[in-house]
């Protein structure tokens, strides 16, 4: 098949976006077909040939990257695109697209994961992997996911939503319980996720917060073990134990660095069949609640009495070789390439 991968795009999660495109799409590549990458936001702006050409490029355009330590430095990006302009998609980009089976979306944050880019696809008939627009819309944004959760009865902690600016902060750090975390409310790779165990410590939480947006989420701090749930064609793979360094939450490094700096995850987690099976079923209602497609993960604190406490769901969950999906994937015989070959005939399917 022609496959078109996206990623890259101009979220603050475009460095971990790379890293799956690119990744996904030489895995592709070795099973046989047709994959390129293209950086949403940059498009073809470097390739001189035809788009009838395209498809055959040896390398489909792929290079060996890594996450960096740092999160990416969007406005250098933005200045070094040939074409300037207020459009969020580089050269070419639809046009490509036209012309796949299918477009595997390897984007994170805004424009991947919030249902904008399967909006644009869809009024173009072009058919893309993972779930579609309004249910991405729903999930990006932490309140509305919330809202949900608390209507179906899945189990999540006390919040509350808040909108507002810098002035505002010294009234708020007074009004607001601690410890808490502030939460920006479409942040992905845990980047705009900020815990704040004292006041001190909330006001500049609260002002941290405001370089990703005025809306954020104010959640109750919930102390225990963190898990997620990977969810493959409607059902939960193995849950898998994030346990972060030493003195460190599970912050964007953390995520996404190997070694010391990085945590450790445990697939199968170290947990009992109750509550396998509550996080299990919690993460399943949520997915079909929202109206996903073929693949999603759901993150949990698992507090010292069992209770399994929903957080958030991703529906573009990363692919990148550090990720969390293809090591409970792994676990249940399906290899990394033989996942990405199973997204991408689902999504067809569905």
């Amino acid at each position: 098949m022609k496959i078109v991968v996206l990623g890259g795009g101009i979220s603050t999660e475009r460095n971990v976006s790379i890293v799956t495109g690119m990744s996904v799409c030489r895995t592709l590549r070795a099973r046989g077909h047709q994959a390129i990458f293209v950086d949403m936001f940059l498009g073809l702006e470097n390739y001189d040939g035809t788009l009838d050409d395209v498809f055959d490029v040896p390398d489909g355009f792929c290079r060996e990257v890594t996450v960096s330590q740092q999160e990416p430095e969007l406005k250098q990006v933005i200045a070094s695109r040939k074409k300037q302009g207020q459009s969020h998609l580089g050269d070419r980009v639809l046009d490509v697209c036209a012309r796949a089976d299918i477009v595997f979306l390897g984007l994170h944050g805004i424009d991947g994961e919030d249902g904008k880019i399967q909006a644009a696809l869809e009024l173009l008939g072009i058919p893309y992997t993972g779930s579609g627009h309004l249910g991405s819309a729903m999930a990006m944004d932490k309140a509305v996911t919330k809202r949900i959760m608390e209507s179906t009865g899945i189990l999540t902690p006390k919040w509350q939503e808040l909108n507002y600016i810098a002035a505002d902060i010294p009234e708020l750090t007074e009004e607001l319980t601690t410890p808490c975390v502030v939460k920006t409310v479409s942040g992905g790779s845990s980047i705009g996720v900020i815990i704040a165990d004292n006041k001190t410590e909330l006001e500049a939480a609260l002002h941290e917060a405001l370089n990703y947006g005025k809306r954020v989420i104010i959640e109750e701090k919930i102390t225990g073990r963190e898990l997620t749930v990977p969810i493959l064609n409607d059902r939960c793979l193995e849950p898998v134990e994030i346990l972060p360094p030493e003195d460190k939450t599970f912050d964007y490094v953390a995520k996404y660095q190997s070694g010391s700096i990085g945590a450790t995850e445990i697939c199968p987690a170290g947990i009992t069949e109750a509550e396998k099976k509550s996080m299990g079923d919690a993460a399943l209602l949520l997915h079909r609640v929202l109206g996903l497609r073929v693949y999603s993960r759901v993150d949990f604190i698992l507090d010292e009495y069992g209770r399994a406490w929903c957080l958030e769901i991703n529906t573009l969950p990363g692919l990148t070789p550090n990720s969390l999906l293809p090591k409970a994937a792994k676990v249940e015989g399906l290899d990394y390439g033989a996942l990405c070959e199973t997204i991408v005939k689902s999504s067809l399917e569905k």
